[in-house]
């Protein structure tokens, strides 16, 4: 990793540290992660089988959504402070089909492969796209599935001044090439969820959020 990228994943492990046991008291992280969650449920339509990464897990609002409907899921953050929410709120549940882990991706894939890989408005926050895809790539098995949810490209005022920002969401075509070169097939996007912000000058947007669904072939 680059000076620059540790820089950069040290600034979203502090700012996500510092406001984790707040998160899940925000309405519109609650509501989106809802209504990801089910695109990306109805898109994946898991059988109960399945082994599941999530990365960028957050408190695990998307996790305790989907666990249901896995056999399993390892819920990967790089913020403690998420990590540690989000085993509160397993035992709290009472889900135990969950294992969490504090790592990054690209640079600290987990072992293991899986039948699917998931992730919420994660990847605007990791400077190499294409080493994130490839390590997607080859951490699911061969005809496994991953549904990636993040925005589309717009002109920096969905987080203003916030650090830790590597792009200002993803033009899709742009990112189903990507996809394409990592390897990965059936790239299909959908528009899963408008997040309502109130921006710096005051004024409200709706920032759309895509949903990025492509299989390793068998």
């Amino acid at each position: 990793m680059h000076a620059a990228d540790d820089d950069l994943n040290q600034q979203n492990i502090d700012r996500f540290n510092a406001i984790a046991a707040e998160w899940d008291g925000q309405p519109r992280h609650v509501a989106t992660a809802s209504t990801v969650a089910e695109a990306m449920r109805a898109a994946l339509a898991p059988t109960g089988d399945e082994t599941l990464l999530e990365f960028g897990c957050g408190t695990g609002l998307i996790t305790a959504a989907l666990a249901p409907h896995v056999a399993r899921i390892l819920a990967l953050d790089s913020a403690p402070g998420m990590i540690k929410a989000l085993v509160e709120k397993l035992r709290r549940h009472g889900i135990d089909n969950v294992d969490t882990a504090v790592g990054d991706l690209p640079d600290n894939p987990p072992e293991g492969r899986f039948d699917a890989i998931v992730s919420s408005m994660t990847m605007h926050h990791i400077s190499d796209t294409d080493a994130l895809l490839r390590v997607l790539f080859e951490r699911l098995k061969p005809g496994g599935r991953i549904a990636l949810a993040d925005l589309d490209r717009e002109d920096g005022s969905f987080h203003g001044d916030k650090p830790g920002i590597a792009h200002h969401g993803f033009d899709r075509k742009l990112l189903a090439d990507k996809l394409s070169t990592a390897g990965f097939a059936d790239v299909e996007f959908t528009t899963a969820h408008h997040m309502e912000r109130t921006l710096d000058d005051g004024t409200t947007r709706r920032f759309p959020i895509f949903l990025a669904v492509a299989t390793r072939p068998a």
